[in-house]
């Protein structure tokens, strides 16, 4: 049985063996983050309406490419139901291991949304549909309806 999150105007599932960080959003900050028991992780960042979601995702980048200096991104555009997310996929080395990260973004009247995934290569294989299935939640019951 999926765990629920259901806060900040935002809804979505998520398994029941993940943890659930919502540090952020308990400190006034408008994000939510839940992992896996290997690491990986899945999070929502939701900014005011008027934010450009093209440009918060190249911010998103530039912060991860501060971050990992050795990685590989491309633009990428992705559907989901009526909703087209704008963002990059992300490769880079950690602690001697590969990583992927995935930014999307979308914008709804009420927010623009930043979608963070990432995860080691080899949890990423394995998660990289629960990332989707997290998503497409998200975007079904969150309440995130495209303008």
């Amino acid at each position: 049985m999926p765990a629920v999150f259901e806060k900040m105007g935002i809804r979505f599932l998520y398994p029941d063996n993940w943890t659930l960080d919502e540090d952020e959003a308990l400190h006034g900050n408008s994000s939510v983050t839940v992992q896996s028991p290997g690491g990986a992780f899945w999070s929502v960042v939701l900014h005011p309406p008027t934010t450009d979601p093209a440009k918060l995702a190249a911010t998103a980048l530039a912060a991860l490419k501060e971050e990992y200096v050795d990685s590989e991104a491309e633009p990428v555009h992705e559907k989901f139901g009526d909703h087209t997310l704008n963002g990059y996929d992300m490769n880079f080395f950690y602690l001697d291991l590969t990583s992927t990260a995935t930014i999307r973004c979308f914008r709804t009247a009420d927010a623009t949304y930043l979608i963070l995934c990432q995860a080691e290569d080899r949890e990423y294989v394995a998660l990289s549909q629960v990332f989707r299935a997290i998503t497409t939640s998200f975007l079904a019951e969150g309440g995130a309806s495209p303008i």
